[in-house]
């Protein structure tokens, strides 16, 4: 058994196998292309989080690359339910996986051939006390990948080319600049706060929806907070009050240093803010309320 993946099962084409045991056809288009899509969804106290939201995306994912959704969502929650009680952990991260299939190799898209389904749920890796307490840096750079930032493809070797800019320089994120405006980090939605609100940048086919995007306008009306998502340039960002990443995996975290400079300005400069701290607790709230 291979030691460096996780001792955990794993649902591969309706069978269930220790991960490192799961096989699939070198011709996958998922192999070969990165022809597929995913999802990841945290798992709280043995409870799915925003389970219907994951899945409205990942089947508007599916339509975008012309694959008809393979499984009812009854289905879906059926199997990461199963493989979430073989984890000896309460909090986890179910992954989900559906790509094309198996066929011979061609760039056009083969018709008719059955997806590869693939899913495994592992122990979910816990912000630290002192990324909560301190916040965390990270790092700008040109977002160089492709156009369609809104499809949660596998094809992701622009966001792994994009993350180790940051990771070399220790830091936890790479923040995402086109023609001069934010659209998002390697692996997040990024937020800024101005003048006490909330701030993102719009819909578009250069950033991913995420989950939080939605979740995060939810509760800044429950705790009073301004919401608007719009261009945010360059300068923006750099003179923002707050900046915050949220993701799956992340939830809200504080940035507290963009390119070794201390974001943020006067007693708060380099420190979490009061609307990271606001939202924080809001999302505790949620994640009691709206877990399956």
């Amino acid at each position: 058994m291979n030691s460096t993946l996780p001792n955990v099962f794993c649902y591969l084409n309706g069978e269930y196998t220790p991960l490192a045991e799961a096989k699939i056809s070198v011709m996958d288009r998922g192999f070969i292309f990165g022809d597929g899509v995913y999802e990841m969804l945290p798992v709280y106290g043995r409870l799915l989080f925003r389970f219907e939201s994951h899945m409205d995306r990942l089947e508007r994912n599916l339509a975008k690359l012309r694959i008809a959704s393979p499984l009812l969502r009854a289905e879906w929650l059926e199997i990461a339910r199963k493989l979430i009680s073989k984890v000896d952990a309460d909090d986890q991260a179910v992954y989900l996986q559906v790509t094309r299939g198996v066929a011979p190799r061609n760039h056009v898209m083969p018709p008719h051939i059955k997806p590869t389904l693939f899913a495994y749920s592992s122990p979910a890796k816990p912000i630290s006390a002192d990324e909560r307490h301190h916040g965390v840096a990270c790092i700008s750079a040109r977002d160089f990948r492709w156009e369609r930032g809104d499809i949660k493809s596998t094809s992701l070797l622009g966001n792994v080319l994009a993350r180790q800019i940051s990771a070399d320089q220790g830091a936890t994120e790479t923040i995402l600049l086109r023609d001069g405006f934010l659209t998002e980090a390697a692996a997040s939605n990024v937020w800024i706060v101005k003048e006490g609100a909330l701030l993102g940048p719009p819909k578009s086919e250069h950033l991913l929806e995420g989950i939080r995007v939605e979740l995060l306008k939810e509760l800044c009306e429950e705790v009073g907070i301004g919401y608007k998502l719009r261009p945010i340039s360059e300068a923006d960002l750099f003179a923002a009050d707050e900046v915050i990443l949220s993701s799956a995996t992340k939830e809200v975290l504080p940035v507290t240093t963009l390119d070794h400079q201390a974001v943020g300005h006067g007693a708060l400069r380099g420190k979490p803010g009061p609307v990271y701290a606001r939202l924080f607790e809001a999302y505790q709230r949620a994640k009691l309320l709206q877990s399956i």
